[in-house]
């Protein structure tokens, strides 16, 4: 067994990894790479990625064939930059195969045993396949095996209305699939309840089907024939089902009992410094308990975690800036607090203000100027949260992560000014909401102007 000592030692190439890995061999880390699958982790092979692409062939008016060549030729382009190859070039030693800790200052990878100064676990997450009966036995789709479809369904079951659930209800039912969607409690249950209903509006309006607060108690059937029973004893059927149920961290064959690194059921505990239990041992991205999974997340914290392993600093996580969006149509994105959340902390401090995407010109002029809106949660003159839904959300949602990631007033976030016509106007505009009332409702500041204009000669 060849001995390799390093300085740092990263398990997996998603996001979080590569991040990591690049970052501190060009700042002039010894970096060692271990990845058991395919570089670039979820997000590129099986995730954000070809999902995003299906979508985009969706709304393009692909055949199914056609789109799942996009997906593919998509992967394909940002392949490279994720590479083995690149990053050796960068100084990387890349070792492809599995990793499991066999002391807390060693890992055994192949033939290969590495000992470093420090360890980054990111090892990500697989999709979680809840134990419904039966469920083992038939044939079912993930968003990992979910790509290898060559023709679309006749009839698409998802089971789960989170993002992922709804993202392919969208895209398969505009490739002409039935779809039916069947969730234990209500779709899009973690986001604003006003926006998650334009959401599920929408795709109800293009053909899916929704049974919410239904619980499968049984799977049968094979390729082509399934059924499902819930709980109230009503049987659905179709061709396909896609389990859409969530992740679950990829720790379990790391052998942390041997590096003394603390994993419970749902992830590796951190604390905000992104140690474990073992001051030598990082971990980032999903395999992290109670953390956002999100592709943007761990990069973001790997850049966290660069400052510990590199110069020592105490760096420490926030969250309370991290963006989502869901890549419907409309788009739904959340930052910070949601309406119900900012009640409930801030109770009569808060200001709710909106806009819609109806009364925006480019809306207008492009042919999206549907129920779409921004809404706006306020204290003190800072916000705290922001929802949007409609189209180009995810995008329009960067100027209030930015504006609560450095505590910004509103009166900072109105000297904004966007190009006309276009959607960042609506930010403008949701911004101008909050001082109409301030300065147009204000009978002292009517006199104060009033005054002015008899004295001013």
């Amino acid at each position: 067994m060849k001995t390799i000592k390093t300085d740092i030692c990263v398990i997996g190439s998603g996001s979080g990894g590569l991040s990591v890995a690049a970052g501190a061999v060009q700042m002039g880390a010894r970096v060692v790479l271990i990845e058991k699958g395919e570089m670039g982790g979820d997000c590129l092979n099986s995730g954000c990625v070809p999902s995003k692409a299906l979508l985009h062939g969706a709304a393009s008016g692909m055949s199914f064939p056609e789109a799942m060549t996009h997906v593919r030729q998509t992967i394909s382009a940002i392949a490279p930059h994720d590479s083995q190859e690149r990053f050796e070039g960068l100084g990387c030693t890349v070792i492809r195969e599995a990793a499991r800790f066999t002391s807390p200052k060693s890992v055994v990878a192949g033939d290969h045993s590495i000992k470093a100064r420090r360890f980054v676990i990111a090892t990500g997450s697989r999709p979680f396949v809840p134990p419904i009966p039966g469920l083992s036995d038939v044939p079912y789709l993930t968003n990992e095996t979910l790509w290898d479809l060559s023709e679309c369904p006749s009839h698409l079951l998802v089971l789960g209305g989170g993002p992922i659930g709804m993202e392919m209800a969208q895209a398969f039912v505009r490739f002409g699939a039935e779809v039916t969607v069947i969730e234990a409690g209500c779709v899009l249950a973690r986001e604003d309840e006003e926006a998650a209903a334009v959401v599920k509006q929408a795709l109800i309006s293009e053909g899916v089907r929704f049974l919410e607060r239904a619980e499968v108690t049984q799977v049968v059937g094979q390729g082509g024939a399934l059924t499902l029973t819930l709980s109230n004893g009503q049987r659905i059927s179709g061709s396909h089902l896609l389990v859409a149920t969530g992740r679950r961290a990829n720790a379990e064959e790391l052998g942390l009992e041997h590096a003394d690194v603390d994993c419970t059921r749902d992830g590796i505990r951190t604390g905000a410094n992104l140690r474990t239990s073992n001051r030598r041992i990082y971990a980032l991205g999903d395999v992290l308990a109670d953390h956002p999974r999100f592709t943007h997340v761990a990069g973001y914290q790997a850049g966290v975690a660069i400052r510990g392993l590199l110069f020592g600093l105490s760096a420490r996580l926030r969250e309370d800036h991290i963006p989502h969006a869901t890549y419907t149509d409309p788009e739904l994105a959340q930052v910070g607090l949601t309406e119900a959340e900012a009640r409930q902390v801030h109770g009569d401090k808060l200001e709710v203000v909106r806009t819609e995407f109806s009364g925006n010109d480019r809306a207008i002029a492009t042919g999206r100027a549907g129920p779409g809106f921004i809404k706006l949660m306020v204290v003190k003159s800072r916000p705290v949260g922001a929802t949007i839904v409609g189209p180009e959300a995810g995008e329009l949602i960067a100027l209030w992560s930015l504006a609560i990631s450095t505590k910004l007033k509103m009166s900072r976030i109105a000297g904004m000014i966007a190009p006309y016509p276009t959607l960042a106007e609506l930010n403008k505009r949701v911004t101008s909401a909050y001082f109409t009332p301030r300065l147009f409702d204000n009978r002292k500041l009517k006199r104060v102007v009033q005054a002015i204009q008899r004295l001013v000669p």
